[in-house]
């Protein structure tokens, strides 16, 4: 079964949680046991897993990825000025694989997932697919 979500990104660069509507679809398919995958078909933007509970690590996460990845670079070619994004983009991947066990996604304690917004604000789209 395949879902297709959008978001509404704000910022240049952000992590927006979406697990609770991943769950909700894996619930409105009824797949008790299978795969998820989260798919982001955009280029300057992607999909991770990582901390829920605080969010100073998404912050740090960010802040990280615009010192490996800065903006503004004399060395950039790239026209549109948004080299950056999709270098973050390229690094953080397209796409996560959950696994669905009683009908609950099976991540840690800790764990949510993500979109990852790196040349907002834009609103964007991504998929969930449910096997």
């Amino acid at each position: 079964m395949l879902f297709r979500k959008n978001v509404q990104t704000m910022k240049r660069d952000e992590m927006i949680e979406i697990t609770q509507e991943v769950q909700k679809a894996v619930t409105e398919a009824r797949v008790n046991e299978g795969i998820v995958l989260v798919y982001c078909p955009h280029t300057t933007a992607g999909m991770t897993i990582n901390e829920n509970a605080d969010p100073d690590v998404v912050h740090d996460m960010l802040l990280s990825w615009d010192e490996v990845y800065p903006w503004h670079h004399s060395a950039y070619r790239h026209a549109e000025g948004n080299t950056a994004a999709h270098l973050k983009a390229s690094t953080v991947g397209p796409s996560q694989q959950i696994i669905i066990d009683g009908g609950r996604l099976v991540l840690g304690t800790w764990q949510g997932i993500y979109f990852c917004e790196f040349d907002g604000p834009r609103n964007r789209t991504y998929y969930i697919k449910i096997t």
